[in-house]
């Protein structure tokens, strides 16, 4: 043998051996199961292992994010809602007061010219007898209804109120007076039905 065929042999016989390891390792492994791993080794995970907790975390967090602010906006919608039905309710009651307000008036209107017939009736003496009851009982009604009369000798002179017919001049007053009533005013709460019709003194 030469020297080239002992170089051969050697790593050949090496191989030979180490071919004949894998295959002795190969069949004492069982069919169907995977060769041991070396302990330490790293296993890559499977995806059976894997459990998505941040997931499922993140997607009831935006869940809930996503119910408050679908709360916040009906919560939003019930005060305007509220708030809106609140200002409808004062708006008829104001305006069904006024209403009421300006058709008492309206009949209250009416009927002045009668209230000044029972006032001359008075002044005469002529307020006597079932007339005077009918008279009482009117002026009663009427001041149920909110009509209040004024306009009295000597009261201060307020053009607002009074409608002055007759001037002249006087040393008893200090300012513009109204001595004299010709037919008084009437008012209806704040409002004005009618003013006084009234002579006025001045001052000298």
């Amino acid at each position: 043998m030469s020297a080239k065929d002992d170089e051969n042999d050697g790593p050949a016989t090496e191989r030979e051996v180490i071919q004949g390891e894998i295959d002795s390792m190969a069949e004492e492994t069982p069919a169907g199961e995977q060769p041991v791993k070396p302990v330490g080794a790293h296993r890559a995970p499977d995806d059976e292992d894997v459990t998505p907790v941040t997931g499922e975390k993140s997607g009831l967090g935006a869940e809930l994010a996503a119910l408050r602010s679908e709360l916040d906006e009906r919560t939003h919608d019930l005060q305007r809602v509220t708030a809106e039905y609140a200002n409808y309710r004062k708006r008829v009651d104001r305006d069904r007061g006024a209403a009421a307000e300006q058709t008492t008036g309206a009949v209250l209107t009416a009927l002045l010219p009668v209230l000044d017939d029972i006032d001359r009736a008075r002044e005469h003496g002529d307020l006597v007898g079932p007339f005077a009851s009918v008279a009482e009982q009117l002026t009663a009604a009427t001041g149920k209804l909110g009509l209040v009369a004024f306009g009295e000798k000597g009261d201060p002179f307020d053009p607002n109120r009074h409608e002055a017919v007759a001037h002249q001049t006087s040393a008893d007053v200090t300012e513009p007076t109204c001595v004299e009533v010709m037919r008084r005013g009437y008012t209806l709460g704040e409002r004005l039905l009618r003013p006084a019709m009234v002579a006025v003194a001045d001052p000298e």
